[in-house]
């Protein structure tokens, strides 16, 4: 789960981190409010859940009240449109109010769970301010890197390592050991997979704060976290992931035409692979789970609820999913939704071949598959049509 910068520093005002003066903004009279609170100049930041809003237009500085009611204007309620945005753009709802400041340095502060070696890893690196993929692929030796241990967490020589290999004052290197220190805390308790800082700052005075903040967590662990899940924004989100998630379905929308319904996630990626093969395009990425009829029909549901899927493959492997179990699902699936598009069923494993005899009793248009390849080019076909 991914949340606005604004909540995320005001996570990291409860740890203890250094972040600059500010406040959160819905209308130009608010935007104003807070200015003039802080005091000229401030920044206004769109917030959505998207990187490169400055190369958007959705960061101006304003230089006193006439400059900050033109940009809170401009900015709320428009379409913001960045790499990391639909081509449509998302719609800004609100804004953030902070000081303005000339950074003397900018430095860049990451942390996130190495699947490689099995460990947290702090990243940080002088090149700060610019996006750190292209640090890794133009200058990977500017990326510094220290592990977590599990068993004894993150030490304090470890902060003060990297503060020197940023070539940091004393002072500045002790600022950015303790801001270490507790960014990690925070990573650890509240079930965080990225918690990063770009830029890291230090400001003309020489002290070291948080400019920017990105912070995502483990969706699974939110049951843990009531306080996290409550700055969930459902407007940040597409609305069939929302729905789908409501179910309890796995589901991500993707830019193809045929429609997914797999068992697993491994399974869906290599159903998603197939397609691409077959010289088809995915619609989705969609893990139904322990497959019961009622979750076969909601992700019926989901997927039929975008416009863009032409035809819908279903690729089911009966291990703890029985065949005729995920048969009687889908057929009443489609006698209920009122199925109007081509839809290709492949099962196999735990009594597949009951599922199967009921696919084709059913008096039902569904196109059966031998296998998977089968399927796949089956379900291409019918969409290409």
């Amino acid at each position: 789960m991914k949340i606005h910068e604004f909540q995320a520093k005001a996570l990291l005002r409860d740890y203890g981190v250094a972040v600059p003066k500010g406040a959160v903004a819905a209308t130009v009279r608010e935007a104003v409010q807070v200015a003039d609170e802080i005091g000229y100049p401030v920044v206004v930041k769109a917030q959505i859940h998207a990187g490169g809003r400055g190369k958007g237009g959705g960061i101006k500085v304003a230089a006193n009240r006439d400059e900050l009611e033109a940009a809170a204007r401009s900015i709320i309620g428009m379409k913001l449109r960045t790499p990391q945005t639909k081509p449509e753009g998302q719609h800004v709802h609100r804004v953030l109010i902070e000081e303005a400041m000339t950074p003397a340095r900018e430095l860049y502060l990451g942390i996130t769970l190495d699947r490689k070696v099995g460990q947290v890893v702090v990243m940080a690196s002088e090149a700060g301010g610019m996006e750190i993929e292209e640090v890794a692929a133009a200058s990977p030796e500017k990326i510094l890197r220290a592990y977590v241990d599990p068993t004894i967490g993150f030490l304090g020589f470890q902060g003060r390592e990297l503060g020197f290999a940023m070539h940091l004052t004393w002072e500045q290197v002790r600022q950015t050991a303790d801001l270490i220190a507790r960014l990690v805390r925070l990573f650890e308790e509240k079930d965080c997979t990225l918690a990063e800082i770009n830029p890291l700052v230090v400001t003309q005075d020489g002290r070291v704060l948080a400019l920017d903040a990105k912070i995502n967590f483990d969706d699974n662990a939110l049951f843990r976290h009531p306080d996290i899940r409550a700055l969930r924004d459902l407007d940040e989100e597409d609305p069939l992931e929302v729905k789908a998630s409501e179910t309890g379905v796995a589901y991500v929308k993707l830019d193809g035409f045929v429609g997914c319904m797999v068992n697993g996630a491994g399974l869906a990626m290599a159903t998603m692979d197939v397609i691409k093969l077959m010289g088809g395009a995915p619609a989705n990425f969609l893990d139904v789970g322990a497959a019961s009829a009622e979750r076969v029909a909601s992700a019926f549901r989901v997927i039929l609820s975008d416009p863009d899927v032409k035809s819908i493959l279903v690729n089911i492997f009966g291990g703890i999913a029985r065949g005729d179990t995920i048969a009687t699902g889908i057929i009443e699936a489609v006698r209920e939704v009122g199925l109007n598009l081509p839809l290709v069923v492949r099962l196999d494993g735990t009594r597949a071949e009951e599922g199967k005899r009921m696919l084709a009793e059913s008096g039902l248009p569904i196109i059966v598959a031998t296998d998977l390849l089968d399927g796949a080019r089956k379900a291409v076909e019918a969409g290409q049509r």
